[in-house]
């Protein structure tokens, strides 16, 4: 796609934060709203979960109709284009010149247009790639991660420009392959280093939010390494009263791999090197943010519940104390099994002791964890001397390193307080994220002086990458005038 140019405005005038809502608002419905019921009907899914996605099409349609939106939008100085290196997933990137020839730093903007897959569970009237709005709630699969961020960075440029308002260069860097660990996205800021210019202020429209009452800053985010662990005993299946008792079960090996890495009983990770000590800085804040949302941190998850003598008795989180609960899920190394394979369907499973059994693992690392060398170490600790000389193997999938926000500037704090007060009525909060978005600590490498606004429309029950994922458009509204008011109040 060609670049497409708009013309600057003058003179320049300071944001109205009330006309800015009203505009943003304005956008959205009329017309964000309305985009993203179309991007969430196409299955655009990463790369890792579609083999085919060059022949299926469904990402480029994507980024070809994001970016006619954006051009179609005629924001004033803005210039857009697809770029595609060869055999990788394409970026959107636009930019917008600074309404100030002295100013010298650049503001990146920042989201993704790639998926999840489907997953199971959703409510019988909903479905992945069935849109639909209700009680102010978008529903369907990638609206809220991360289809709507290209949309309200523009939103917020646009409220900008109309009000011939002051502000930065701006950069937009919209990639396609970030749900599949963003393996293609350094090529692309390599290739793009020159242009993105001083980097001084990074927008990630990423990310989650505490609850939907003020503007969240996410402060950190964990690592992330995955793979499947394949446990092999026989070369095909066997009647299980003949062989049990003598062939060891391959699940029951399974177990006891595991065990090297994980307490059952606690969820604990046993290797130390996969631990580290959380900083002051954060501790204070996850303190503040306890205060803030108490049992909301664990409450916010749909627990199983069931009948218990009259009663309802629900599942319990692993510790009802609000600032352990927060830290566990930001600051702790977390393993998860999230698929299975060797195993028949229920309907399917007869006497037969199976020759294999897969997991595909998760492991979720504190963001001080370097990932490559942890990957190293799981592969070791899980193959080395398997039991009954089982044929053992881990196949690392895909890895990130987390990220720590830098210390935060005066101006900056200044803004994210000045505009979560002005939108939302209540001073900006402070939160690790237990997700990773590999691309945070890429730029916080290559623009170690940048300040991060890292946020998202992620919060309560809105479930990402699981059934039911919502986007909760009043509140992606206000995040929208939020940071159009954020961008001018920045000083470069």
């Amino acid at each position: 796609m060609a670049p497409t140019t708009m013309n600057a405005r003058v003179p320049l005038s300071a944001l109205n934060a009330a006309q800015a809502l009203a505009e943003v608002s304005s956008a959205w419905d009329d017309s964000i709203v309305p985009q993203l019921k179309d991007y969430i009907a196409i299955p655009a899914k990463s790369p890792m979960f579609d083999a085919n996605w060059q022949a299926n099409g469904y990402i480029d349609t994507v980024v070809r109709n994001t970016a006619a939106w954006i051009a179609a939008q005629k924001v004033s100085g803005l210039t857009l284009e697809v770029i595609r290196l060869e055999g990788r997933t394409p970026v959107l990137f636009f930019e917008v010149a600074a309404t100030q020839s002295q100013s010298t730093q650049t503001v990146l903007m920042y989201g993704h247009l790639d998926k999840q897959p489907e997953f199971s569970g959703w409510r019988n009237d909903l479905g992945p790639w069935t849109p639909k709005m209700e009680d102010g709630r978008l529903y369907g699969r990638g609206g809220a991660d991360d289809g709507y961020a290209a949309y309200a960075a523009i939103a917020a440029i646009q409220a900008l420009t109309t009000q011939n308002a002051a502000h930065p260069r701006i950069v937009g860097l919209i990639e396609t392959c970030e749900e599949s660990g963003s393996y293609d996205l350094l090529p692309y800021i390599d290739a793009l280093k020159v242009r993105l210019g001083d980097v001084g202020l990074v927008v990630c429209l990423d990310s989650g939010a505490g609850n939907y009452d003020q503007l969240w800053l996410t402060s950190s985010l964990r690592g992330m390494a995955s793979g499947v662990l394949k446990v092999e005993i026989l070369t095909e299946g066997v009647h299980s009263g003949d062989a049990s008792g003598l062939v060891p079960s391959s699940f029951r090996i399974m177990r006891q791999v595991l065990d090297r890495l994980e307490d059952s009983a606690t969820g604990r990770l046993l290797p130390a090197s996969f631990h580290c000590e959380v900083p002051a800085e954060r501790l204070t804040q996850a303190r503040a943010t306890a205060a803030i949302l108490g049992e909301e941190i664990y409450r916010r998850f749909p627990w199983a519940h069931y009948d218990c003598g009259g009663s309802t008795a629900f599942a319990l989180p692993t510790t009802t104390d609000p600032l352990e609960a927060l830290l566990n899920r930001t600051w702790k190394p977390t393993l998860s099994v999230t698929g299975a394979d060797g195993f028949p369907t229920l309907g399917n499973a007869g006497n037969v002791l199976r020759p294999y059994t897969a997991f595909k693992l998760s492991l979720r690392l504190p963001p001080l964890v370097e990932a490559s060398t942890a990957v190293q170490e799981l592969k070791t600790l899980l193959e080395d001397n398997a039991p009954y000389q089982a044929k053992v193997t881990f196949e690392g999938m895909s890895s990130a390193t987390g990220w720590n926000a830098p210390d935060t500037a005066p101006w900056f704090e200044a803004a994210l307080n000045d505009a979560s007060s002005a939108h939302f009525g209540a001073p900006c909060g402070y939160i690790g994220q237990g997700g990773t978005i590999p691309l945070m600590n890429m730029l916080s490498k290559g623009f170690p002086k940048a300040q991060m606004m890292v946020c998202g429309v992620l919060g309560p029950k809105s479930n990402a990458h699981g059934p039911n994922e919502f986007l909760h458009v009043p509140y992606a509204k206000k995040l929208t005038a939020a940071v159009a008011q954020v961008l001018s109040a920045f000083p470069g």
